[in-house]
């Protein structure tokens, strides 16, 4: 049977990252995996990010989103029944940070994914510079996926962990989970705390092994109501020499709101750029394939703030906000 591996974190937690270090190393071990961008939002920027990965030993493919829940559902469980039949060694989902866990676990239980897949590891990324209260729809996402998972992994660690840091992550994490009266606990064991560039082989069998847990927790939100932390800004073209400070500028507007996340795809002379900035630092790197759009996910977003950044250097007469 095929492993299927659920990679989840919220929004801006670092998930994609961990994932192309993941799939990197599998694909090098020998196995052919492909990679399930499962996206309830209308576009999906991440499927961009992981093209590196694309080739003879990885399928990328994608559920595009802006549709309902069902028929999200059904698109989901008829990319998993096309990909059964390829006879891969594993698939790994990664689910954009709004997501509805159940929808994972019940359709790998219907026929015939059911013959063909065997749930691997539920693996949940939390932010090591996550601020200690979030807002009530991010404390229901963290709770959320995290009770489920058979490891948290801890990103944007440097150096060796500090041990209250962790100890700090895992109390947010356990206050969020019984904030949604999920029995479990996390402990230190759940956790993989170290910087991500020196994983070994042996912490990426601990991701391939994690497994998962078992648990039942109040849904406070849908998918469509947090979902409104997201905003899409599309048909861009703007001068390279200045996206970076154009970004910057969006970043540290608190008119903006509370910005957690810019990604996406610009053009640029003879190709596309991709863009993955937080608070912290602005990735800007080219790019085979792309897609004119701009993400910006965070808190109390004002559209037309942002709107206004943009619109001052932006040379494409379509341009639309959502």
């Amino acid at each position: 049977m095929t492993k299927i591996d659920l990679l989840t974190g919220i929004l801006g937690s670092g998930k994609t990252t961990l994932l192309l270090k993941y799939a990197r190393h599998l694909i090098d071990s020998g196995e052919n995996i492909a990679v399930l961008e499962n996206d309830f939002g209308a576009v999906n920027i991440d499927m961009m990010m992981l093209q590196e990965l694309k080739g003879e030993h990885c399928r990328l493919e994608m559920i595009a989103g802006g549709c309902d829940a069902d028929c999200h559902r059904r698109r989901f469980k008829t990319q998993l029944i096309s990909l059964g039949m390829q006879h891969l060694d594993r698939v790994i989902v990664e689910p954009s940070g709004i997501f509805d866990m159940d929808e994972f676990f019940d359709i790998l239980h219907e026929s015939p994914l059911d013959n063909w897949f065997e749930i691997g590891s539920v693996i949940t990324v939390a932010d090591s510079e996550m601020e200690e209260k979030l807002s009530p729809k991010m404390e229901y996402m963290l709770g959320s996926e995290a009770a489920c998972c058979g490891k948290l992994v801890i990103s944007k660690l440097q150096g060796e962990a500090d041990e209250a840091l962790i100890q700090s992550i895992l109390d947010h994490v356990n206050r969020a989970m019984e904030d949604i009266r999920c029995d479990r606990r996390l402990t230190q064991r759940d956790v993989i705390a170290k910087d991500w560039k020196d994983f070994t082989s042996e912490d990426y069998k601990t991701l391939s092994c994690a497994g998962y847990r078992g648990t039942s927790y109040v849904k406070k939100f849908s998918p469509d109501e947090i979902g409104s932390s997201v905003h899409y800004f599309m048909h861009i073209a703007l001068p390279q020499e200045r996206i970076g400070e154009i970004i910057t500028d969006i970043m540290s507007d608190d008119s903006c709101g509370r910005i957690f996340r810019i990604k996406g795809g610009l053009p640029a002379a003879g190709g596309w750029l991709k863009i993955n900035a937080t608070r912290e630092k602005t990735e800007i790197s080219p790019v085979s394939e792309g897609q004119s759009v701009i993400i910006v996910i965070g808190e109390n977003i004002s559209r037309e703030r942002i709107d206004e950044h943009l619109k001052r250097y932006n040379s494409d007469v379509e341009y639309v906000s959502i």
